[in-house]
């Protein structure tokens, strides 16, 4: 791997919800971790759950990890 995480899970939207792509390409919007598990699993990573919280998969910008909601 490049050194920079393939799952990047950005700032909550102002609806609440966070936008979710994986190596540039869009997921969806996830409005909690199992939301986000789904979208990890259909783009081909059956184990998401357990990657959640590991920074070399997964990439929380602008909020603290498993926070969903609009700031």
């Amino acid at each position: 791997m490049s050194g920079r995480a393939p799952v990047i899970v950005h700032p909550p939207l102002g609806s609440g919800g966070r936008r979710v792509t994986a190596r540039g390409e869009s997921l969806g919007v996830a409005f909690s971790d199992e939301d986000l598990v789904e979208f990890l699993g259909r783009a081909g990573l059956p184990d998401a759950e357990e990657l959640l919280d590991d920074p070399a998969w997964v990439k929380w910008r602008g909020a603290d990890a498993h926070h969903y909601l609009a700031a």
